[in-house]
């Protein structure tokens, strides 16, 4: 950022926009949509000019869902100039969860693309939801967002605009981030303007301070820290140029097209790139020459990449060795909502597999006496919205947030993460065990296997739930001639069954007696974000897994012990 630092995300938005007028802010696969920033800041202002006319005022929220296109940065963006606090909604929820999220948030405004406002005006219906704006049509009982555009009073000119953002300063709440809801409903993590800066302040010299020539991929939901840290607030401050993808399921292909400089990613979209790479022969990437190395990131669209991070789950070691060997230093970073999305980073030339990195600059760590990771600094929330009670219990009187992690902290600062605090496995033995630990190793042994759950607390041993990855089955479905590549129809298949029995013996082969799974059921099904399994950032839902596969663990324990 400038010499001075800026006082709000607002300030940020409005240098960059003139220092770079005309370099592309906004993009789409293909350049189908491509934004200069000086047309992003006049979109900013005229959106901004709505808003206004509909009685948008400081403090007070602005819900949003939506696909990931550029209108999201534009209205994201404009609400922010109002001092408002605009919140994303994953696209996944249903009606009584979206209907949670407007009573936690308040708001009289809501705009979404037009597949989702039915779900919305549902959702809205005995809420303080007054005005529901579609970005890409006009449903019934909606205005388009031309209309909401057209609606900018005469009064509210380019100074009234002016006068108003700069109003705003870093004490204003900058976004909702609403939790997952793995131990309960979701709660509203307050990030104010200061919060932001801080983390982006403390971040850009981590990632080699991104300009106006880097490119970043936006593909993960606004609703998640991660994107509207690593994309929308960054571009903000940097001029990075943002490709909005509006079908994640198409990343591969807009990664080749965009060829980011900046990619970040959960463990997931890694494992599948591997497996991508793994099934194109590339197995073993350190015994490649440097320029087939080059040639391999070339097709994959990740030759242009400075800096690209990991983080949201523990990502398996196997994995980063592969992408460094392959000349990809992905740094795993370790965060939470309630820090501004990153607190900790590998650095770039000092990576150590298997740990979160060290704090960034202005955090501070420490380990409780109970192993629970405490984190202090500028990026640390404001709180949870309307919840004060929830507030005390996560920071404490000296600031320290209580963050729920185990973890551990070596002589030279570098952090490992061991396991949330909540979801350990304590065997009837007493035996204290990580099931992140044990799902990352079964995951690892072979790409067929896309999801695992461990059990075994309070049990005398462990055994697992696994599900196939759809993609890999699609996979090894044509490479063996098959017409069915369901996961109902290959967890049944003795090939795959083969493959992910060798997987699952090698994976115990790497674990500690205790952890290893004396039996596991590949379910007929796949686990998608925002269903019964996963959360909308495919945090396993341990419980809910738990009960809703209740018959087949007993039988997995039954068949143990009549073994």
């Amino acid at each position: 950022m400038a010499n001075q630092p800026a006082t709000s995300l607002c300030e940020a938005f409005q240098r960059t926009a003139a220092a770079h007028p005309d370099a592309i802010a906004l993009r789409t696969p293909g350049d189908a949509v491509a934004i200069p920033w000086s047309d992003y800041a006049a979109r900013v202002e005229a959106i901004a000019g709505g808003l206004e006319a509909l009685g948008l005022r400081r403090g007070e929220t602005v819900g949003l869902m939506m696909v990931n296109r550029p209108e999201f940065h534009a209205i994201d963006t404009a609400a922010l100039h109002l001092g408002a606090t605009p919140f994303s909604i994953y696209n996944t929820s249903a009606p009584e969860q979206i209907e949670y999220l407007f009573s936690s948030a308040d708001n009289r405004v809501v705009l979404c693309d037009e597949a989702f406002a039915p779900r919305v005006r549902t959702a809205a219906r005995g809420t303080a939801v007054e005005h529901v704006v579609c970005v890409d049509g006009r449903a019934e009982g909606t205005l388009s967002l031309e209309e909401l555009v057209a609606k900018r009073r005469g009064a509210f000119d380019a100074a009234a605009f002016e006068a108003r953002w700069k109003e705003v300063d870093d004490s204003d709440v900058a976004t909702l981030i609403y939790t997952s809801g793995t131990t309960g409903p979701p709660k509203g993590v307050e990030l104010t303007h200061a919060n932001v800066l801080a983390e982006l302040e403390a971040l850009l010299p981590a990632v080699e301070r991104l300009g106006a020539e880097d490119r970043v991929v936006s593909f993960l939901p606004a609703a998640h820290v991660a994107d509207r840290m690593l994309s929308h607030y960054l571009a903000m401050a940097t001029g990075l140029q943002i490709t909005s993808l509006a079908d994640p399921r198409k990343l591969a292909q807009a990664i080749v097209e965009a060829r980011p400089t900046l990619f970040g990613g959960v463990p997931r979209v890694w494992e599948k790139i591997m497996a991508g790479l793994q099934s194109a022969g590339i197995t073993d990437p350190a015994a490649l020459p440097e320029e087939a190395r080059r040639a391999v990131l070339a097709k994959a669209g990740l030759d242009a990449v400075r800096t690209s991070v990991c983080g949201a789950a523990p990502i398996p070691s196997e994995v980063l060795e592969y992408f460094i060997a392959l000349g990809v230093r992905v740094q795993e970073v370790w965060g939470m909502s309630e820090t501004s999305a990153v607190a900790t980073i590998n650095p770039a030339d000092a990576i150590r597999v298997g740990s979160v990195g060290k704090p960034l600059p202005g955090v501070e760590l420490s380990v409780a006496d109970d192993g629970e990771l405490l984190c202090r600094g500028p990026i640390i929330m404001r709180g949870y919205r309307k919840q004060p009670e929830k507030t005390a219990e996560a920071i404490d009187a000296e600031g320290w947030l209580h963050t729920g992690d185990i973890a551990e902290i070596d002589a030279d600062g570098y952090v490992r993460i061991v396991d949330r605090k909540k979801e350990l496995i304590i065997n009837a033995a007493g035996k204290n065990m990580s099931p992140a630990n044990i799902e990352q190793k079964l995951k690892a042994a072979s790409p067929l296997i896309g999801q695992a759950i461990a059990i075994g607390d309070g049990r005398r041993y462990n055994v697992a739930l696994l599900v196939l990855d759809p993609d890999n089955c699609a996979t090894w479905a044509s490479e063996h001639g098959l017409a069915e590549a369901s996961a109902a129809t290959l967890c049944e298949d003795e090939g795959v069954k083969a493959a992910v029995a060798e997987a699952v013996e090698a994976a115990n082969a790497r674990m500690a007696r205790v952890e290893q799974v004396k039996r596991y059921r590949i379910l007929p099904c796949d686990w998608e974000p925002g269903g019964d399994e996963l959360t909308p950032t495919s945090k396993l839902k341990r419980k809910p897994i738990a009960a809703k596969y209740a018959a087949e663990i007993e039988a997995l324990y039954a068949e143990a012990e009549g073994a």
